[in-house]
């Protein structure tokens, strides 16, 4: 056995676990766990601005690719506390992060000491697992259940808290023979699988939900398969948007009262039965339960048991790995349709397409200052295939999901449930970290750019190049709008006569200043037909000098997005499309 510290054997864990991409800030408490970085090697580290824009960074990170886990590292006391709204992000939204904290010594910890706080108890609402380390040699047993528990059942994150004397202390260590601890997922069973496929076949109209554990789960090759096997349509969630490619001709839109597509609420409407897979029923999914519910069967798989009926109680439930299942159905679908035994679904896949071809929202408004609508045709139109999107909450999420198109899993990166304002950069340069090479386009609006604007500043410095597209309308949008019902327009507004830049126009913070004293490149549209040019010179600035470039585009100050109260009763604050000219991005282009 070979006698080492405790940090160096944390370090040695990681690499054996694949966990070897760190985003932090250093401190005192947290110094002995540096110093092991530094001596190994095998850990990369990205220096934040802010613990908080840590935490979202690693969570990016994990978001990014499949078994992915990233960490993040603060010293004690306030860079733990910061922590707590990365933490409740991804455990909000099912995602594997670890969080590292320093402490005072052990023999301080009740004493008041200075940046010595019980994280612990602070954490463990939002973590699977969260522990102070007493004794040091609790600590390889500690990183092995962390990691055991963020990969198993419904994934999650840990905060690991280790007092700086607990890190200094030498202990018998030996990471050859260390394994990790296996994964526990429950798998569905033949006869559970059988009886859900035998309900949805008895269904005239059935429809899949794919949420975000068929992403988690690396498994959205097989639901697109079991829905080409069925010929059975599909809905994914917000959180599973991408698990089938928007140009599917089985994808049937996005249901919901904020984030959703017009044909893919009354393709649900419409249906008679509807299997959720990996899903949770949000509520701004379902809307209200008696709309949702009414003249469908439900059957609901998910990895954590009490999900199951914690909104609704469904037909039938199954705990499952959303994989395991997917696997299960497949078998026994090719069976059947080996044996002649599936129904034929033509005529209902053909209605729903046919709604998905002509229930379009209009995009195409020549208006200045701009409509934001326009935006998300011209990115469309600037943005292929491969790009993966990242954004969190407000208006400009909402309406980019509503006309956004999404191609492949881990394409929408999107922090869903918690929503935190200040997210969406962070969180960028996580996904950066996670997909080198590949196109990330973040989408903010300009109080969600504000809320962490400094992180830009580790792009510059590592060299982390992203586009982000920032719609100012110098508004708390979302809040402006939902104050309507209260008749009143309060303390939502962010535009200001800037004497410093009189050329943002009453619109408040110049962010281009901003931008570029933080070392990005940055870009001001105030016209739609500049949009094209902006994006192109975006994409070159961003090749060119290898840090995130802004393209800021100015909106009109009002604008109600699509929502309302029930997934039948969506209002529509704008004209609709009635031609083809209306909404050129369109899936399906609507017919003349």
């Amino acid at each position: 056995m070979t006698k080492m510290r405790t940090v160096d054997a944390a370090i040695a864990i990681l690499e054996k676990e694949g966990a070897t991409e760190a985003f932090g800030l250093p401190g005192a408490a947290i110094n002995p766990f540096y110093s092991a970085m530094r001596a190994h090697g095998g850990i990369r580290h990205t220096l934040a601005r802010h613990v908080e824009g840590a935490s979202h960074m690693a969570d990016g990170y994990s978001r990014a690719a499949d078994g992915n886990i990233g960490i993040c590292i603060g010293t004690s006391g306030p860079a733990g506390t910061d922590m707590i709204t990365g933490l409740y992000a991804a455990w909000a939204d099912s995602i594997p992060m670890l969080c590292i904290t320093g402490q005072a010594p052990v023999a301080k910890l009740h004493k008041e000491d200075f940046q010595a706080v019980d994280i612990e108890s602070i954490a463990k609402p939002v973590t699977k697992m969260a522990m102070t380390i007493l004794e040091p040699g609790q600590v390889p047993g500690a990183f092995q259940k962390a990691f055991q528990l963020m990969r198993s059942g419904r994934p999650g994150p840990v905060l690991l808290d280790l007092p700086i004397d607990v890190q200094m202390a030498e202990i018998e260590f030996d990471i050859d023979t260390y394994e990790p601890l296996p994964a526990e997922k429950p798998k569905a069973s033949r006869k559970q699988l059988e009886k859900a496929l035998d309900m949805l076949t008895a269904g005239e109209r059935p429809l899949i939900v794919a949420g975000g554990g068929i992403i988690n789960a690396g498994a959205s090759a097989q639901l697109v398969e079991l829905a080409e096997l069925l010929n059975v349509p599909v809905i994914p969630t917000l959180m599973g948007w991408g698990a089938i490619p928007d140009d599917h001709g089985l994808m049937a839109g996005m249901v919901g009262l904020q984030t959703s597509h017009r044909y893919g609420n009354e393709n649900f409407l419409r249906s008679d039965f509807v299997i959720g897979i990996g899903n949770r029923w949000a509520n701004r999914h379902t809307g209200g339960l008696d709309t949702y519910t009414a003249g469908r069967k439900f059957v609901h798989i998910d990895i954590e048991p009490t999900q199951i009926g914690r909104v609704f109680s469904p037909d039938f439930g199954i705990a499952s790995d959303a994989g395991a299942a997917l696997d299960g159905l497949l078998e026994i679908a090719r069976e059947r349709r080996a044996a002649g035994t599936l129904p034929d679904y033509k005529a209902w896949v053909a209605e729903c397409a046919e709604r998905k071809a002509t229930l379009h929202r209009k995009t195409h408004f020549d208006n200045v200052p701009i409509k934001p609508q326009r935006v998300y045709e011209e990115m469309n139109k600037a943005f292929g295939k491969d790009t993966t999107y990242v954004s969190t909450i407000g208006l400009s999420q909402i309406a980019g999901a509503q006309m956004l198109h999404v191609f492949g899993a881990r394409k929408w990166i999107n922090a869903g449930q918690a929503g935190p304002l200040g997210w969406t950069a962070p969180a960028a340069l996580g996904v950066v970290r996670g997909k080198p090479g590949e196109t990330v386009v973040a989408l903010s609006g300009d109080y969600d750019f504000q809320f962490m604007i400094e992180e830009l500043a580790v792009g510059a410095q590592f060299n982390l190049p992203y586009i982000h597209v920032v719609v100012n309308n110098s508004y708390l949008g979302l809040i402006r709008q939902s104050q309507r019902g209260f008749n009143m327009d309060y303390h939502v507004s962010l535009g200001f006569d800037n004497i410093n830049s009189p050329e943002t126009e009453g619109y408040g913070v110049d962010h281009i200043k901003v931008v570029e004293g933080l070392g990005c490149k940055a870009i001001r549209v105030t016209s739609p037909e500049d949009m094209p040019a902006a994006f192109d010179k975006a994409k070159a600035l961003m090749g060119e000098f290898q840090v995130p470039v802004v393209v800021e585009v100015i909106l009109e100050k009002v604008t109600n997005i699509s929502m309302g109260l029930e997934i039948n009763a969506v209002n529509e604050f704008e004209d609709l499309a009635a031609s083809a000219a209306d909404a050129p991005t369109a899936i399906l282009a609507l017919q003349d």
